[in-house]
């Protein structure tokens, strides 16, 4: 069992809060202030950021302290919405939101993943018609290893999951974000994600 920290309430903590707690994990879910993110993390061996990626990294930095020797699993995007609501482009186009984290909070270990799909895959994967991938980025290979476990839990077979290398990575895996209000204007808003034929 890991303790861990959900960060944000909504549809995306709440998938992966309930997916976790099903595994058997203790899963603390924080609010977006300050003084509920701190308190949950203090206990917390692993952190899970699904705050909206656009006030990411403000939230996160004045969080230093409390994140100091966890893990952080970011799983948001950082976009600017267009007319629609739907992100138009990339808040971070030369670089990325998990790069900046990783720059902000150096006494944390930063994993970026499960950002290239519908929240609802996150913790169903096998829900899918085929098998989906999920994508790890992040400097630190035995922080990697536990998030692999993680998503292991949430029903994840390691050979749907693809180690893309250092953080510097995670940029690749958050410009997909580009691509998802096409599909959700072509399909509606319907569970898919990215997935890597072989």
């Amino acid at each position: 069992m890991t303790a861990i920290a959900v960060f944000g309430n909504g549809r995306v903590g709440s998938a992966l809060a309930a997916g976790l707690i099903g595994a058997g994990h203790q899963v603390a879910v924080a609010d977006r202030t300050p003084g509920s993110a701190a308190d949950a993390a203090r206990t917390a061996q692993v952190v899970i950021n699904a705050t909206p990626g656009d006030s990411t990294l403000e939230r996160l930095s004045a969080l230093r302290e409390s994140l100091g020797g966890k893990i952080l699993v970011d799983v948001s995007n950082a976009t600017l919405d267009g007319p629609d609501g739907l992100p138009a482009e990339l808040l971070y186009p030369e670089s990325s939101l998990a790069e900046h984290l990783q720059a902000a909070l150096p006494d944390t270990r930063v994993v970026k993943t499960l950002n290239t799909m519908l929240y609802s895959v996150m913790a169903a994967p096998g829900a899918l018609a085929q098998p989906p991938t999920a994508f790890l980025s992040g400097a630190d290979p035995q922080a990697k290893q536990v998030v692999r476990g993680l998503l292991a839990d949430l029903g994840w077979h390691q050979d749907w999951i693809i180690d893309l290398g250092g953080i510097e990575t995670a940029r690749a895996a958050e410009a997909v974000m580009l691509l998802v209000p096409h599909v959700i204007r072509s399909d509606g808003f319907a569970p898919f994600a990215v997935s890597i034929a072989r």
